[in-house]
């Protein structure tokens, strides 16, 4: 795949709002992926839930409650939403132990689960260090853009 391609590939993820693109052609794949960004978008995930900001995995907890009447129920904590939506799975294969538990300790970094989408399976990781609190997802089951998956204190 030639540079021209790839560079028309960047701008059309840079003008849509998806969060990961992945092209075959042959043997040849492309995948891109934007990069979250941390700088202050805080206020934007107030708004109604039907806007979708930029994809990112990081969440504001107090977002989260002004979003979800659930999230009053939640334990303390950082709030780790789902980056799109998909169907969750808690380890990697049928029959294995899952990812993480409620009370195991999290490296930022670490893998939390998969969301496949598109027969895409997508690691979300940890985004803080800490302990797992909760995990508000069953494994198996769908799960929509910035719904609230686990929260790590």
């Amino acid at each position: 795949m030639d540079l021209r391609k790839i560079k028309k590939l960047i701008d059309l993820l840079e003008e849509s709002n998806l969060a990961e693109l992945e092209i075959k052609e042959g043997e040849e794949v492309v995948r891109l992926s934007r990069v979250p960004k941390n700088t202050a978008p805080a206020p934007a995930p107030a708004a109604p839930a039907a806007a979708p900001v930029a994809a990112a995995p990081a969440a504001v907890p107090v977002a989260a409650a002004a979003e979800t009447p659930a999230a009053d129920a939640l334990p303390a904590g950082h709030i780790v939403k789902a980056p799109m939506v998909g169907t969750f799975y808690a380890s990697a294969t049928p029959g294995t132990p899952a990812f993480v538990k409620v009370g195991q300790q999290v490296a930022a970094g670490e893998t939390l689960g998969i969301i496949e989408a598109m027969k895409m399976f997508n690691q979300i990781e940890a985004d803080v260090a800490g302990t797992v609190k909760a995990i508000l997802i069953e494994n198996g089951q769908p799960v929509e853009f910035d719904e609230p998956m686990f929260v790590i204190a």
